[in-house]
């Protein structure tokens, strides 16, 4: 397998930019290439952030989007922002199945798009184990406190693939599995909690997950434009290792000398686990470069200087 070129002198739109997964790569990105970022920018301090980063930025609602001042030459377009809304269906499929549709006829001359999305697409199996599949039965994974995000991403893949076909637009949908970086991260997060002494709350034991790391993501992102096609390529974006939130705040634990205490909150009908299979993400961009224990070291070593081993120390016995 060769690896495409990496993204140089190239025109790239991103959605939500100062978002924990877009900033990175936004940051990252602009260092040589022209970057482009819309979002409400609700937060002035946020935008502002990202300018500093050499971002230009628009704000732009995608629940009624203005495109008027928003130029259309992109090469590249990297879909990354969403909206949960909780139990708002019709605002959630607004912002995330018909933005999504009206930025990509915005962007329809892009050489390549990359759309978001999510493993909470996959219908629950009782099994906490079970490594989703892209061809596996898509449903409402029923997440507490996230009701319209599974039904509204299905609706955002629909449209995304009917803009691939109808505007041929070579795209990729990105199921993103449990990301992570010194901004936040579902693992980040576990480990924040841990802390502060505080037990971690979730939905079954074990409850996996496929962590990945934001240098993987930036260096799997030319691989992944470079998949895209038309009909749009559907590939779960999520780390090599399966690993439980138990796993990652044990490790979390005996990194920061804290004990990790985790709350079992039933979901009755929610997906146990999400966990995925990654044959499909691995036969385009070969495996990750950061084990979820290095990762999260390197994320603890940043937000917790002096309390965490640094990339040198050894790891904890039993790790």
């Amino acid at each position: 397998m060769t690896a495409p070129l990496p993204l140089e002198g190239c025109k790239i739109l991103i959605t939500g930019p100062a978002g924990q997964i877009a900033f990175p790569l936004a940051r990252a990105l602009a260092d040589k290439n022209e970057v482009w970022g819309i979002a409400r920018f609700s937060d002035a301090a946020q935008r502002r952030e990202v300018e500093l980063a050499g971002i230009r930025t628009l704000a732009i609602d995608l629940g009624q989007p203005d495109f008027s001042g928003l130029p259309s030459n992109f090469t590249h377009l990297l879909h990354l922002a969403a909206t949960v809304q909780g139990e708002d269906y019709d605002g959630a499929i607004s912002v995330n199945a018909e933005g999504t549709g009206l930025l990509l006829s915005h962007c329809r001359t892009v050489e390549a798009a990359l759309i978001m999305s999510t493993v909470s697409v996959y219908r629950p199996h009782p099994d906490p184990c079970h490594a989703y599949r892209e061809d596996d039965p898509l449903g409402d994974a029923m997440l507490p406190g996230m009701a319209a995000y599974s039904v509204a991403k299905i609706a955002q893949e629909s449209v995304a693939r009917y803009c691939a076909r109808e505007f041929n637009i070579p795209i990729t949908i990105a199921r993103m599995g449990a990301s992570y970086g010194p901004r936040g991260g579902l693992p980040t997060l576990v480990a924040q909690t841990v802390s502060q002494g505080r037990p971690w709350t979730t939905r079954s034991d074990p409850c996996p997950y496929n962590p990945i790391h934001d240098d993987d993501l930036f260096a799997q992102l030319p691989s992944l434009l470079a998949a895209a096609s038309t009909p749009a390529t559907i590939v779960n974006w999520a780390g090599d290792e399966m690993v439980s939130v138990q796993q990652m705040a044990a490790f979390a634990g005996e990194l920061l000398g804290m004990p990790a205490r985790i709350e079992i909150t039933p979901a009755p009908g929610a997906q146990p686990g999400s966990g995925v299979d990654n044959a499909r993400r691995l036969a385009i961009t070969g495996p990750c470069r950061v084990g979820w224990r290095d990762g999260l070291r390197r994320v603890l070593a940043q937000l917790y200087p002096g309390r965490a081993p640094t990339k040198n120390a050894p790891l904890p016995p039993g790790s």
